[in-house]
């Protein structure tokens, strides 16, 4: 199987309430959730239509133990996930977790950039299911890729040396300083920009495609969940809002109307 290293192509959030995560994502968003049935672990599939775009998961034992709370994570899909760890760290970045085959379903590492923001090396086991990923913009898939980085322009070398990601625009947001959309095999798949200094630490923050704005909003709030900005009309005509879950975990959704 021939795998496109640098593409974010899974999502999953550790969660401390797998039930609660997932009852508000399936109100929230309306993914369909399914069993794992690859393995042992536990582990809830969500699906938007026939397509699995992620899951949800207990926070592994060892990463509780370390302080690990409620998060959401990204998977980057690389040929070979050693090699890749190797020139993670060369370039600055950490391992949390070495790299492990998941039994049946592929081969991870969980990492960080070198200002400690998450995510996991993946190389997935089989060949991709048919018909291809949803279309740009459906309900439910991830529509944007937004990094709070320690440093924009470090940042940015460390994702773009070691994935090739380029620069798209780069919007000015005055004292907040540049927001930078990267590409990722020449389409727009998000942005990056230093964080505030109020936010604690840099971490990646993923944007849920959903139909409009404000139910989207009202139906987190209803389920628990808090808004902590927004809505926000961004360029290009689209709504967003950034969100915690029930469990403290960011997440934020957009939309083509309000």
């Amino acid at each position: 199987m021939t795998i496109s290293s640098g593409k974010f192509i899974w999502y999953d959030q550790m969660s401390n309430d797998l039930p609660g995560s997932e009852k508000f994502y399936s109100e929230v968003v309306g993914w369909s959730l399914a069993p794992n049935t690859m393995n042992d672990q536990a582990y809830t599939l969500l699906a938007v239509g026939k397509t699995m775009v992620g899951g949800l998961m207990p926070i592994p034992a060892d990463a509780a133990k370390s302080g690990a709370r409620p998060t959401w994570m990204g998977y980057i899909s690389v040929d070979n996930v050693d090699a890749y760890a190797r020139k993670l760290t060369a370039a600055g970045g950490t391992i949390f977790r070495d790299p492990t085959d998941i039994p049946n379903v592929g081969r991870f590492a969980v990492v960080g950039d070198p200002h400690d923001a998450g995510f996991v090396l993946f190389r997935p086991n089989g060949e991709p299911p048919p018909g291809g990923p949803p279309a740009p913009g459906t309900p439910g898939t991830i529509g944007w890729h937004e990094l709070q980085a320690g440093d924009l322009n470090s940042a940015f070398a460390f994702y773009s040396g070691l994935f090739g990601w380029t620069k798209s625009d780069a919007i000015d947001m005055g004292p907040m300083g540049a927001y930078q959309i990267f590409n990722i095999d020449e389409v727009q798949a998000g942005g990056m920009m230093t964080k505030t200094p109020q936010t604690p630490q840099p971490f990646w923050l993923y944007y849920i495609n959903v139909e409009a704005i404000d139910a989207a909003a009202a139906r987190a709030t209803k389920a628990g969940g808090k808004i902590c900005n927004g809505p926000l009309e961004v360029p290009g005509g689209q709504w967003i809002v950034q969100c915690l879950d029930p469990q403290g975990a960011m997440f934020a959704m957009v939309a083509p109307q309000r």
